[in-house]
């Protein structure tokens, strides 16, 4: 009898891979219906943490979004799946473990059947936990091996792992190949281990396609067990993507296995309604260079999930970068220079991190941290001389035990900075928080939601959220998506020499914003210019923004805001640069009194620009 195979679409992954966002969810239940008319899909994946921040970026709800893009599948028969961080749930930050059991309530309620837990670190304290809370709230428990390429990342490891979270109730094991970089002769060897000690439990596997090894791998998997393979679709198939259904399925015939049929007809509609979407607006956040196959993509180990946003990182990074190296008298690099120059940093600073797998949120700090130095050696600073909190609390182990050593150069600095490394279980350094949130939507009259998903989804995100419920996350949006269409369809010269300031109405509440044409766009503030004050005061000193992104106050609900008139030590924290998906500490250079704040949570930040005067 022929070995069966099936299929999963990852339609929200297809999306984060090629570029920033993703379908809208009146976009995504006008595709669902065709997706199951293509009658080749077991499984749909539905949501992740790369889905819901983005509903609440557009100005829309989360909840609303899973739940009407999962109902077709559900009364369809086709199983949904999510991606979750477990230890991190859907965010890039460790979440108390009363908001992680409402997680598994909430979206096993909204219709979401299978949960792919894993750990960044491949910490199985975090992923048996989530295992634990997912069982309990009546899903399927997908425990997750982070796959990836180092002295430390063998076979033996990867099966002892596997061993380990189905020793402790996995109920399914996917081979998470985020980079697509796994060797593929290595991942038949993990499943056939997994397979011939644990013949009732299902195989999964995911694998990006940037580096090529994807095709090879898939074979190889299912030639060793592999139950179900994870797939794109053409617009979106191949590059930093997945590999198409269609070559996937005449791949697998060829080889001997029994899979299901396309229905092509409804295949072309899909295929056609992506590229509407792309078409809409989608694909001015796409990339050209993530619609290609890169080799380059070995060494640095990157996933193909990240590949959208570094790509758009690397754009704003560069005017900063450049205008460093301006000053200094040196060459301007382009954009490919930059993205080598960046893949040589991964390379450099991985392995002195202590080789965390490069997967969510994980990868993006090690890029984050490659990019932080490569910005502070064009000023003609050292490297490690910025380190997000964050970062540093992935290097201390405060977010899971590393796999290898950190270097001694930084441990030194860890010293230095009075920071102390960690070894206990990392949830216990996460309070539970529930009780917080509940007392601060009672306070403004925020209703709970079905199934207490409105409470979750502030205690999972809680400033995206609160910038969501003001309006204030769709207006910022807007403004972006404006000047996006305007770069790609720039006005006439004599209409670009100033950006534009306008009102934009959401929910009846009006916003001022910057919107920038052409060459301007690089040079524009998404915020009024009167917040950029120059200083006229010998007594008075600015604290400059030392990069671009989103201002916030706070990082958390437990932090008081400073505010006009506080009185603030030199070392303080002011505030926070959300960049590059990391929340980097603003802290004053000297002691001194605040006497203007020049921004609001949520706005936008470049390089240089004054955030604080102090006096």
């Amino acid at each position: 009898m022929k070995k069966e195979i099936k299929f999963s679409l990852v339609y929200r992954d297809m999306w984060q891979s090629s570029g920033k966002y993703m379908p809208r969810v009146d976009q995504l239940v006008r595709v669902a219906p065709e997706i199951i008319k293509m009658g080749c899909f077991a499984r749909v994946e539905t949501n992740g943490g790369g889905f819901e921040q983005i509903n609440l970026l557009f100005g829309e709800n989360p909840n609303k979004a899973v739940r009407e893009w999962a109902r077709p599948f559900n009364e369809a028969g086709i199983q949904t799946h999510m991606l979750d961080r477990s230890l991190n749930g859907l965010r890039m930050s460790p979440v108390p473990s009363d908001v992680r059991k409402l997680f598994y309530n909430v979206k096993k309620a909204q219709g979401v059947d299978i949960t792919r837990c894993f750990c960044g670190l491949n910490d199985p304290r975090n992923i048996i936990a989530s295992i634990k809370y997912a069982k309990e709230a009546g899903m399927i428990a997908q425990a997750t091996l982070s796959l990836t390429v180092s002295e430390v990342h063998n076979e033996k490891y990867f099966c002892q792992l596997a061993d380990e979270l189905i020793a402790n109730g996995a109920d399914e094991i996917c081979l998470k190949d985020m980079a697509g970089i796994g060797r593929p002769v290595t991942l038949g060897k993990i499943v056939k281990h997994i397979k011939t000690n644990y013949p009732n439990i299902l195989v999964q596997y995911h694998g990006q396609t940037g580096p090529g090894f994807t095709p090879a791998s898939i074979l190889e998997v299912c030639r060793n067990g592999c139950d179900i393979i994870d797939v794109g679709m053409e617009p979106l198939s191949w590059g930093t993507g997945h590999a198409d259904v269609i070559m996937v399925r005449e791949m697998l015939v060829d080889a001997g296995f029994k899979v299901p049929e396309i229905d092509m007809a409804a295949y072309m509609r899909v295929r056609a309604l992506t590229q509407e979407f792309m078409d809409d607006f989608l694909g001015y956040f796409i990339p050209e260079s993530n619609r290609r196959l890169q080799s380059l993509l070995i060494a640095s180990g990157l996933p193909g999930g990240m590949m959208g946003s570094l790509m758009n990182d690397l754009k704003d990074n560069l005017v900063s970068i450049n205008k460093s190296l301006a000053k200094k008298g040196e060459p301007e690099l382009a954009i490919d220079e930059l993205l080598i120059k960046l893949f040589d940093e991964v390379a450099y600073v991985w392995p002195r991190v202590g080789y965390p797998p490069l997967v969510t949120p994980f990868s993006q700090y090690v890029k984050n941290l490659a990019m932080f130095n490569i910005m502070q050696l064009s000023k003609g600073k050292e490297r490690w001389t910025m380190i997000a909190d964050n970062i540093w609390d992935m290097i201390l182990g405060k977010a899971g035990k590393l796999p290898g050593e950190v270097d001694p150069v930084i441990k030194e600095l860890a010293k230095e900075q009075g920071r102390e490394f960690y070894t206990g279980d990392p949830q216990a350094l996460y309070p539970d928080k529930l009780e917080e949130f509940k007392k601060e939507m009672t306070e403004k009259g925020w209703d709970f939601g079905q199934d207490d998903e409105e409470l979750f989804e502030l205690a999972m995100h809680p400033e995206q959220y609160r910038a969501y419920k003001s309006g204030k996350a769709k207006a910022n949006f807007e403004a972006e998506l404006a000047q996006e269409k305007a770069k790609k369809n720039p006005a006439p010269v004599a209409a670009q020499v100033e950006p534009q300031t306008v009102q934009v109405e959401v929910n009846g509440e009006k916003f001022i914003v910057n919107i920038a044409y052409g060459d301007a766009a690089s040079n524009a503030s998404s915020t009024p210019e009167v917040s950029k004050t120059v200083k006229t005061s010998a007594e008075m000193h600015d604290v400059i923004a030392p990069l671009e992104g989103k201002f916030y106050l706070t990082n958390s609900s437990s932090e008081t805001p400073v505010k006009v008139g506080d009185v603030v030590e030199k070392g303080d924290v002011l505030c926070y640069i959300e960049s590059m998906k990391t929340y980097n500490a603003i802290t004053a250079d000297k002691a001194g009194k605040i006497v203007e704040i020049g921004f609001a949570n949520g706005d936008s930040v470049d390089e240089d620009d004054v955030l604080f005067k102090l006096q």
